[in-house]
């Protein structure tokens, strides 16, 4: 762990919902121990009242709880009052909105008088980006923040005069030149972006705050929440509840996963009192994913760490991928580093999805004859006094076994992939026992992992791999062996929560095998869950933001216009953004941007730098097939 300090949650292995401050937006409680709020964003733009007003009421009637809308300007804010009246007098008075502000105190200032709770983003409230490199002298940052004060202050009072509520609302893609000189588009940046604006909040007496810390990368959102928790602690700051959101996650499957694997990994956490699934579709698509994710989360009971459990090394803050040693599956190879693969039975996929689909090109993984979800005694439950011998099938080349607990496994050898079933009693000592017989060569995962959880249990394994890995290296120097993880979660049929588990886990360096035999494909999600949290790119990625009213174009039309001619590229990471607001910054990952940068204009990107400025709408697409071209990143379709 970076700083012994620094803890964003008690015990990795037990499942406690973070105790949040309670927060009120209007007649809604969000925080403490509260149910999950789910909010959505309004793509009309703001001063059509008329508009904005019929998709509120959508949103609403759909089971949006909060409702996000632009104010990019003071006209934009005043139109806020009549949209709040008119959808009030439609009969949803009791559901609150909020004003979306960027770069705009007056307009911050004016939507206060009429929404319940007001949005800014710290990277631009008070700064205008100019991407300039500059050494900061701590005279210099003092002064800096100073000013900062001297523009935030005024809200603050009046919320605080108001009863409304704030969101500071970080952005990886739109942080300050102050903070980007310091601390690098980083979490810590975004960290240190929030908490510049929570200091000067709690300096006016005023917590009626909500903070979020989002970006496009999971990885990089997820790292950044769990940072700001350990900072608020350790910094004696309050701790304010959580709005958690994926952004510019995309669209389709995509979007989901993405959105699942980044808000489910802190969720599995207890981190998180309000939800948004940032889709590039209409708003109302967004709510029932929202709610099948709080659906699963909500009704968590609190859990216990299991007996004996073995130190955390991991470093929640920063990505590492776990140490695993080479084994060899058949023709495949596993772990050391190597890319996850993906482990699929040809029974258990959907007819059409037998054959290698269009948009993976990768051949690397190894499919399965039989299912292996359908082995005899595979459902029995753990704790019920069965003591089975090693369940085996030659599924294939690869042999499938599935570990009773207290099974024998003298004739265990190399080769297999091999799924242990835990003991409720004491599942780490279960886990020592067993670790402790096992041949060096195989593929481990798990098959039952009891009231412990995916999530949890699949820790705890890497954990005493490793705890049992010193142990024989410092005793025996050569004699440690750290087996290759597989996820696997064979009675997962939720591709939400499969992603919010697997997401999870990806994201904290664990998994080399994915296998998710009980969803409807088990091998296209599995490739969709690898891409979505950076840990394995086999087909063209996109990052398009949801729309708003500040978009200068359909995203949902130009990213469908996009794909049909760029969906077939190998590895490509192609960003399609609506603004400039987090354009550049989101696109930091991305090898191409497609950018709204004014009416009827685009600004093409290469990495983080603009090549082609303010071209014509009309004619963008075929631009930026060009500049691909000209890259070296294009190739024919077919």
């Amino acid at each position: 762990m970076t700083d012994p300090l620094l803890h964003y949650f008690p015990n990795r292995f037990a499942y406690r919902r973070r105790a949040s401050l309670p927060v009120r937006v209007g007649n809604i409680q969000v925080g403490g121990g509260a149910p999950l709020a789910l909010q959505s964003m309004c793509t009309t733009p703001t001063q059509d009242v008329a508009a904005t007003v019929r998709q509120c009421i959508s949103l609403a009637e759909v089971g949006c709880q909060i409702i996000r809308i632009t104010a990019p300007g003071v006209k934009d804010a005043q139109a806020l009052k009549y949209i709040r009246q008119d959808f009030s007098a439609a009969g949803f008075r009791a559901v609150p909105l909020v004003a979306d502000i960027h770069f705009m105190p007056a307009a911050a200032m004016e939507a206060l008088e009429h929404v319940e709770k007001v949005r800014v983003n710290p990277g631009n409230y008070a700064d205008k980006k100019r991407f300039a490199s500059k050494e900061y002298s701590d005279a210099d940052y003092a002064e800096e923040l100073a000013r900062v004060a001297e523009r935030f202050a005024p809200l603050v009072r009046r919320a605080k005069e108001l009863g409304r509520a704030l969101r500071i609302g970080t952005n990886h893609g739109s942080l300050s030149d102050r903070i980007m000189n310091r601390f690098g588009d980083s979490p810590r940046g975004m960290v240190e972006s929030a908490l510049e604006f929570v200091r000067i909040a709690e300096g006016e007496d005023f917590r009626a705050l909500i903070i979020s810390m989002k970006a496009s990368n999971p990885k990089v959102m997820v790292q950044a929440y769990r940072l700001l928790v350990a900072r608020l602690t350790a910094d004696g700051l309050g701790a304010y509840p959580l709005h958690l959101g994926v952004t510019e996650a995309g669209d389709g499957e995509d979007g989901r996963t993405k959105s699942a694997a980044g808000i489910g990994a802190l969720l599995e956490d207890g981190l998180g009192d309000t939800i948004r699934v940032s889709l590039t579709e209409a708003p109302e698509a967004e709510i029932p994913v929202a709610q099948a994710l709080a659906a699963h989360f909500d009704s968590r009971r609190e859990l216990s760490a299991p007996l004996s459990c073995p130190v955390d090394h991991t470093d929640p803050f920063t990505f590492t991928r776990r140490i695993a040693e080479i084994v060899r599956l058949d023709t495949v190879t596993c772990g050391g580093g190597l890319v996850p693969r993906v482990l699929a039975a040809t029974t258990a996929l959907p007819a059409p999805a037998r054959q290698p689909a269009a948009d993976i090109r990768v051949n690397d993984q190894q499919l399965w004859s039989g299912q292996a979800h359908d082995l005899p005694g595979f459902r029995t439950q753990p704790g019920s006094g069965v003591r089975e011998a090693i369940q085996a099938t030659k599924a294939g080349t690869i042999p499938l076994i599935h570990l009773r607990p207290n099974a024998d496994t003298g004739h265990l050898t190399a080769g297999n992939l091999v799924l242990l079933g835990l003991d409720d009693r004491d599942p780490a000592g279960l886990m020592r026992a067993t670790l402790s017989r096992l041949p060096q060569g195989i593929l481990l995962g798990l098959a039952e992992t009891g009231v412990l959880g995916e999530v949890r249990a699949y820790r705890l394994l890497a954990a005493i791999i490793e705890e049992q890995w010193t142990q024989d290296e410092s005793e025996q120097p050569g004699s440690g062996h750290r087996p290759p993880i597989c996820l696997a979660l064979p009675y997962q049929h939720d591709e939400l929560v499969v992603a919010a588990m697997a997401g999870s886990l990806l994201i904290d360096g664990v998994g080399d095998a994915l296998y998710l035999p009980a969803v409807a494909d088990p091998r296209r999600l599995a490739f969709t869950i690898l891409q979505a949290v950076k840990a394995r790119v086999t087909r063209t990625d996109y990052v398009s933001c949801p729309s708003c009213g500040r978009t200068l174009f359909d995203l949902i039309e130009v990213t469908a216009h996009i794909r049909e001619v760029t969906s077939h590229l190998d590895g490509v990471t192609i960003a399609i953004m609506g603004c400039i607001v987090n354009g550049p910054g989101e696109m930091a990952d991305a090898d191409f941007g497609f950018v709204g940068s004014g009416p009827g204009k685009v600004d093409l990107y290469r990495g983080r730098d603009k090549v082609r400025n303010g071209i014509p709408f009309v004619g963008a697409r075929d631009e930026l097939v060009t500049l691909i071209k000209e890259s070296g990143r294009w190739k024919d379709p077919g």
